[in-house]
């Protein structure tokens, strides 16, 4: 059997988390490859809406394994208010949650750790979420973390190594603090999650994988965030992109199979960095608007511009997409003209590629296509899509080179039309 992968393909917020519980009927695992609370996936379903951030989207199918992979960075006391809040709302997640003993743990200190380095960057501030992450990840390849496993194992000698080689630091950068409340609240979330099944993921994920089961690799944030490919330095400090299922979960690149990108009808970004069709007008403004484009985890506003088919193309190479997922395409619904960016014009030449760098200079060129001015939120196959929608589609898939194989046209689990479903 192969692991089929969900990922991002802008610089996230696409909407993985309802895509990976509509597909998971389809599947026997949902395994989370990297990302940490940073990173919200949001839900809705049945009237009830639901954020998840480290937890996989899978875990509303009760019938169903979900595995959080050693590529994950996980903090103890965030974990326990978000895994009680699902439990109170009816799931249990001790039966269907497994933990890699590899992840590694966010310390308290790594969050003091995180504002520390933003708020001594000034200017150049990367936005973090400020929930630890870079630092963890810092400490992972530094060969100084803290992982779960070691919760098992001679733990407060680990926790207070770590912690004090943290304070070294903050002494040296005079940032003043406060751990009481943080570290409270941290070894509360050490005891909870020691309810959990604390497994070797990798021999777990490749042992299903051997029995025939389907498993379903679920990533974090979006291609253009990623620490090797995306818009450096304003990225996040993991593997975003399809390679990182390898190494978060220890599946073999010969075991993947199908490669599903998401993406939204347009494009948004959190935080700063670059963001070639960016709007800054009346129209980025009514796009932020009739698609909530606030963060589920942090609540920024989020920016907004036209779709880029230059980066997407990019995206789609990098992860070797095989089935496109468009969402949002409801929030287009009332524009006249829809307009996407084919090409950049950068230094006076026209580019079709994804350069080094993309800076301030860079100006996107647009193609316009008439926009369908229809409501699509109550439709429910493609047949119904009007005749300027199915052009933008086939606009889209030709400049792509992939299938667009889902739309979506509303945040609810419902809201989501298979196209193809013919083969």
């Amino acid at each position: 059997m192969k692991v089929d992968v969900l990922l991002g393909l802008q610089w996230g917020d696409e909407g993985k988390g309802k895509v990976v519980d509509v597909l998971t009927p389809r599947y026997d695992v949902v395994a989370r490859f990297q990302g940490g609370p940073n990173a919200g996936h949001t839900l809705e379903f049945e009237g009830q809406k639901y954020v998840l951030r480290s937890i996989p989207s899978g875990i509303f199918q009760g019938d169903k394994v979900n595995i959080i992979g050693n590529g994950v960075v996980l903090d103890p006391a965030l974990f326990k208010a978000e895994a009680e809040a699902l439990e109170a709302s009816g799931h249990n997640l001790k039966e269907r949650l497994h933990i890699s003993k590899k992840a590694h743990l966010i310390l308290p200190t790594h969050r003091i750790l995180d504002a520390a380095y933003e708020a001594a960057k000034g200017d150049a501030k990367v936005g973090t979420t400020g929930k630890g992450i870079g630092p963890t990840y810092t400490d992972k390849v530094s060969r100084n973390g803290v992982r779960v496993g070691d919760i098992l194992h001679n733990f407060e000698q680990k926790y207070a190594a770590a912690k004090a080689r943290h304070e070294q630091i903050l002494k040296g950068l005079n940032y003043e603090y406060d751990l009481t409340e943080l570290e409270k609240a941290w070894f509360e979330g050490i005891e909870y999650l020691k309810q959990f099944q604390l497994v070797d993921s990798e021999h777990e994920i490749n042992g299903l994988l051997d029995a025939g089961k389907f498993v379903l690799c679920e990533g974090a944030q979006g291609t253009m965030l990623d620490i090797d490919f995306g818009s450096y330095p304003f990225v996040t400090s993991s593997n975003t992109v399809c390679a990182g299922a390898c190494t978060g979960l220890g599946v073999a690149p010969n075991k993947i199979g199908d490669v599903y990108g998401i993406f939204k009808a347009y494009c948004t970004r959190v935080g700063s960095g670059p963001f070639p069709t960016e709007l800054f007008d009346k129209t980025g403004d009514q796009i932020c608007t009739l698609g909530h484009e606030f963060g589920s985890v942090t609540g920024r506003k989020r920016r907004c511009g036209w779709v880029d088919l230059v980066a997407l193309k990019y995206s789609i190479m990098i992860n070797g997409v095989t089935k496109l997922i468009m969402m949002k395409s409801d929030v287009l619904d009332t524009f006249e003209t829809i307009k996407a960016c084919v090409a950049y014009k950068m230094n006076g030449e026209e580019i079709d590629y994804f350069p080094y760098d993309i800076t301030d200079e860079v100006e996107p060129i647009y193609m316009e296509l008439p926009g369908w001015q229809t409501d699509m939120t109550k439709m429910q196959s493609e047949d119904e899509f009007p005749e300027e929608f199915n052009a933008y589609l086939s606009f889209l898939e030709e400049q792509l080179g992939v299938q667009i194989k889902i739309v979506s046209v509303g945040p609810d689990r419902e809201q989501t039309i298979e196209r193809y479903t013919e083969e």
